[in-house]
């Protein structure tokens, strides 16, 4: 199965984003990727820098205008999509929503962000509800899709549950980024576990794994700070944690990669964690702290 990644920095301009992401995406199927993911919160600017009760009028329902317009596409190129908008269930209620379209067009499923952050410049608590779908695979024409959001990608427990649900890949859109005024070396640190943790996860669950991230410096409306430089670095790790591919930092690309769900077994076989969990002591597991 070959997969693409595309990285691209967003304006406010929400059409010219999403043309451009169509754009990208008929490129990706002309280069022969059976499955194409966005970065999170694609159409927008990541307008979770600030609380503003206005960038409620950003949501939008599913089905809905995006998914008519991107399901077309999906059906043109013969591709499944993977797309991350803010979705919107009624007034007050609103969601931070992967959605996985089929190659015929329709939607294959949903997943509704399950950790939401708050901290200076990702005040997402203000906007998202807690997802309340779990953390199920999306069954595709390609493959079974343990598709997560962004902050997901932190927790193991997350990507052990959809690996253990026959998950064959995992998938993150996200936007994610540096704060301008931090050390270089602090900036480093910072991207340096973010790739870890989810090459981890790979190794853990003998699992490919798929990050695709926005790029570009997006400032803060409010002036408050330096904004967000996110840092790009789209990727792919295989089963035993190998990087199989990564983008730059500060350049809108397209990651082609081709993988092989056959590996997942063989790796399986020859580290067989999942045969080795002592799952009788891991209870405490679902408290928040124990002492």
């Amino acid at each position: 199965m070959k997969i693409a990644l595309i990285q691209q920095a967003n304006s406010a301009d929400i059409q010219h984003n999403k043309e451009r992401l169509k754009q990208q995406i008929r490129k990706a199927a002309e280069l022969g990727a059976d499955l194409i993911v966005l970065p999170e919160l694609h159409n927008t600017l990541y307008f979770c820098q600030t609380e503003d009760v206005h960038h409620f009028d950003l949501s939008e329902t599913i089905p809905g205008p995006t998914t008519d317009e991107f399901g077309s596409l999906a059906k043109e190129t013969g591709c499944v999509l993977v797309l991350s908008l803010f979705e919107r269930i009624l007034p007050g209620i609103y969601h931070n929503t992967a959605v996985v379209i089929e190659h015929d067009g329709n939607i294959a499923g949903t997943y509704r962000k399950m950790h939401i952050p708050d901290d200076p410049g990702f005040y997402e608590k203000f906007y998202f509800t807690p997802g309340d779908k779990g953390f199920d695979p999306i069954d595709t024409s390609v493959g079974r899709l343990g598709v997560m959001v962004c902050w997901d990608q932190w927790y193991p427990e997350a990507a052990r549950l959809m690996a253990l649900k026959g998950a064959e890949i995992l998938i993150y859109p996200t936007a994610i980024g540096y704060d301008p005024r931090d050390t270089h070396e602090e900036q480093q640190r910072q991207k340096d576990a973010w790739m870890t943790i989810q090459r981890g996860h790979a190794v853990a669950n003998g699992i490919y794994t798929a990050s695709c991230n926005r790029t570009g410096l997006e400032l803060d409306p409010s002036g408050k700070s330096d904004g967000i430089l996110f840092w790009g670095s789209s990727f792919i790790a295989g089963p035993q944690g190998e990087l199989i591919q990564q983008l730059k930092e500060d350049s809108e690309e397209i990651l082609i990669a081709e993988i092989d769900r056959g590996r997942m077994e063989d790796v399986r076989r020859i580290w067989p964690f999942f045969r080795d969990r002592r799952i009788d002591e891991f209870e405490d597991l679902c408290k928040r702290s124990i002492k």
